[in-house]
Order: C-alpha cells, then sequence, then structure tokens
C-alpha cells in the first residue's frame, strides 16, 4: 500500500508537471516570443524531411552493401571498410538482427578478427568468413554456415545431424563408412565451419599431392544437381578438411604420429 501510494503521488506529480507546463510555462513563451510557434512547428516538419532523408541514406547503403541468400545476409569486408560513417551504418544494419548499441564495438572487431569468430544475438549470429561477415540465424537448422566449437557433440542442421567424438588412435574404431570422417585432432583449428561448397572452393582429395576444384570433384563423383546442391564442406583455418560425405583432405589424414583423432559422422 505504501508503494502504491508513493506510485500514485508520483503519477500525480507528473500529471501536475505536465499541466504546468502546458497550461502555464508553453503560454508564456508564446506571449514573449510569439513566432515560437510557427518556429517550433517548421522545424518539426523539417526533422521529419531530415528522417526521411537519413532513411533514404542508409537504405541505398543497404542496397548496395547487403547480399541475400537465403535465410542468411552476406557484407563484403572490404566495402564495409570503406563505409563513412561506419558506426552509423554498421548499426542500422545490425540492429534489424537483434543487436545492440553496446555490441556495436564486438561486430567492428570481426572485421578484422580471426576465421570463424562471431558475435551473437538472440535470434542471430554474425561470423567472420575469410572477406565475409556472415549474419546467420541462430537455429542452425536454418543456417548454411554454422559454427561448431571444440566442446561440440552434435550439431542438427538443414543438411541432418553431424556427430563428433575425440579419442586417441586406441580406442577409435576406424571406419570405411564415407559418411565418417576420421582427422589428425592435432591439424584442426577450432572453431570449425561447416558450410555449403561454392565456386572457387578446392582442397586436396584423400591420395593426392595436388589439390583439385571442388566443382570438379563433384563432377568426377557424378553427383547429380540435386545432391550438389546439397553438399556442405567442413573448414578448419579457411581450409576445407573434409567435403562432408564424400573425401577427407590429405593434410588432416591419420598419420602413424597421430596420437588424438577428431571423428566426425554425418547422417
Amino acid at each position: 500500500d505504501a508503494a502504491r501510494g508513493a506510485q500514485d503521488v508520483s503519477n500525480a506529480s507528473d500529471k501536475y508537471s505536465r499541466n504546468y507546463f502546458r497550461n502555464a510555462t508553453i503560454p508564456m513563451v508564446y506571449k514573449i516570443f510569439p513566432e515560437a510557434e510557427a518556429n517550433l512547428a517548421h522545424n518539426i516538419s523539417r526533422f521529419a524531411e531530415i528522417d526521411e532523408l537519413y532513411k533514404q541514406a542508409v537504405g541505398e547503403h543497404k542496397k548496395k552493401l547487403l547480399e541475400v541468400k537465403g535465410n542468411e545476409v552476406h557484407i563484403p569486408v572490404l566495402k564495409l571498410k570503406k563505409l563513412s560513417p561506419l558506426n552509423t551504418i554498421l548499426f542500422e544494419v545490425i540492429k534489424d538482427f537483434g543487436f545492440t548499441p553496446h555490441q556495436l564495438n564486438e561486430v567492428k572487431h570481426l572485421i578484422d578478427g580471426e576465421q570463424g569468430s562471431f558475435v551473437q544475438s538472440l535470434t542471430h549470429r554474425i561470423i567472420k568468413n575469410r572477406n565475409w561477415l556472415i549474419i546467420a540465424p541462430n537455429e542452425n537448422e536454418k543456417a548454411v554456415h554454422i559454427i561448431i566449437g571444440e566442446d561440440d557433440r552434435e550439431i542438427i542442421f538443414s543438411g541432418g545431424v553431424i556427430k563428433l567424438d575425440v579419442g586417441s588412435t586406441d580406442h577409435i574404431h576406424f571406419s570405411d563408412d564415407m559418411h565418417v570422417a576420421e582427422l589428425d585432432y592435432r591439424r584442426i583449428t577450432f572453431p570449425l565451419l561447416l558450410r555449403k561448397w561454392k565456386a572457387g572452393d578446392y582442397f586436396y582429395p584423400l591420395g593426392m599431392k595436388k589439390k583439385k576444384k571442388v566443382s570438379r570433384f563433384l563432377i568426377d563423383q557424378k553427383l547429380s544437381k540435386t545432391d550438389k546442391e546439397k553438399l556442405f564442406v567442413l573448414e578448419s583455418d579457411r581450409r576445407i578438411c573434409w567435403v562432408a560425405g564424400l573425401r577427407i583432405d590429405e593434410r588432416f589424414k591419420i598419420v602413424p604420429s597421430t596420437d588424438k583423432v577428431l571423428r566426425i559422422k554425418i547422417s
């Protein structure tokens, strides 16, 4: 009751203040400065136009900067670096995905950040991937760029389920299943990035000393167009370590000196 009484007093005080300004102060200003009302109306109209110009300018920057790819938004880092004023434009972009003003500096650090680093809001994460910032949904089922941390053991994504296990070579049962990848743990750099393959990707197929474009490899595998569209690759520090479900990379294979193995299964 005491709290309610204090609140009522506060509300009454606020109401009194508003009424005082409305009925006493403002008429007094108009009496002393007759042109104030006209100037105020003019300024309100001008501010509305300035706001409209601001929105138009931000919209033009977004058109030039953002590349929408399915449920993701891709931002080229090189274009981002040339923006001025960077803080204003960048925040106008990221606020639409649940990011707050307090996270702006964290997002700016991603521009020159390490591969796979990211900042997360309640609904999205912004991932540094080579020369791009990728805004992707937090739900892996909706994303085509998925971060895999060192402690992750199961990831559900649009292409199925990935399970990870770490063990010594003494306790790993090696498999001939193409849906299982066994990699030298010492050569892995976390976080891993699971993503759809794209033109220009290359890797060193197991057993080969020369690199090969993923597109050429898929032709050799006689994959259908539909199967190609569903294909994911797994990256470690910008290097493809596995064309998921098909072939691991020679650089990450198990060797005699390997003592720890990362086992990944996709289904």
